[in-house]
């Protein structure tokens, strides 16, 4: 299969190992990976402000840019990206008027998948063990992320993926499905919310005495990395990409910073 990777704005810029680690599964299992070229944001920022206008060029260019490509799938390591390409882009195309493009966003929407709702759901991966390799002998718990669970209805494919790593210990944090108050701007404009928010995120997941949080998402995880660096803890944030990309043959090793913070962040 040919499989065209949208990596993200916020993976391509911030975190790119999790790409890497996407691809890096990919190829493992035969598929071909390409990368159009000219990818950029899904414009859900823009979009999430109101910044209607300004989300339509962004739009049209991701459009455009996946549509010069042959591929028979695309993938996100990314629930919240993939759900503002069915949520959000084909609106911002008829916001702007355009109806054959808000028809071509539905159609590359339609075979865009977040990372392991492809490899469970079209590719049949069932055990990450076996299928993958995947090796990681360390304790891990997870947070869901809002629009994977809410939008995409993604529930446990990627928690239960992480549960068939060899040597890997699970998990499950209290309040799996709630909110670590992230949500984009929503972190700057209701700061002591959004930080009453993810220091219950953070209590949740130092109960569990995991070494790790993994996470389906990089701008959750880097706001609980953030949080967690700031309070000096010893766990670190991980996308389930990393772990799944982990073999005994070439071990992910988790020595070192906790995770990159958010602004302002120590």
């Amino acid at each position: 299969m040919r499989i065209a990777l949208f990596s993200t704005c916020i993976v391509d810029g911030m975190y790119p190992k999790v790409a890497k680690a996407t691809v890096d599964i990919l190829e493992r299992l035969g598929h071909e990976v390409v990368y159009p070229q000219g990818q950029t944001c899904c414009s859900q920022m823009h979009v999430n402000s109101g910044y209607f206008d300004d989300a339509y060029p962004i739009v049209k260019n991701h459009v455009e840019s996946f549509e010069e490509w042959d591929f028979d799938v695309a993938v996100a390591p990314s629930g919240s990206c993939v759900a503002s390409l069915g949520h959000q882009q084909p609106m911002i195309a008829r916001h702007g008027g355009n109806e054959d493009l808000a028809k071509r966003a539905e159609m590359l929407a339609d075979r865009t998948f977040e990372l392991s709702n492809l490899l469970i759901d079209v590719l049949g991966i069932t055990n990450a063990s076996e299928q993958l390799g995947s090796y990681f002998p360390h304790h891990v718990t997870f947070h869901s992320s809002c629009h994977g669970m809410r939008l995409l209805h993604l529930g446990t494919r990627q928690q239960d993926l992480l549960r068939t790593v060899e040597g890997l210990e699970y998990t499950q944090i209290e309040d799996i499905d709630q909110c670590c108050g992230f949500g984009g701007t929503f972190s700057f404009k209701n700061a002591d919310t959004s930080g009453a928010m993810v220091a219950d995120k953070v209590m949740h997941i130092e109960k569990t005495g995991a070494s790790v949080c993994a996470g389906g998402d990089v701008s959750c995880l880097m706001n609980i990395g953030g949080a967690l660096s700031r309070k000096k803890s010893d766990v670190r944030t991980l996308h389930f990409a990393e772990i799944l990309a982990s073999t005994k043959e070439s071990p992910l090793k988790i020595d070192g910073p906790v995770s990159l913070s958010i602004a302002g962040g120590k």
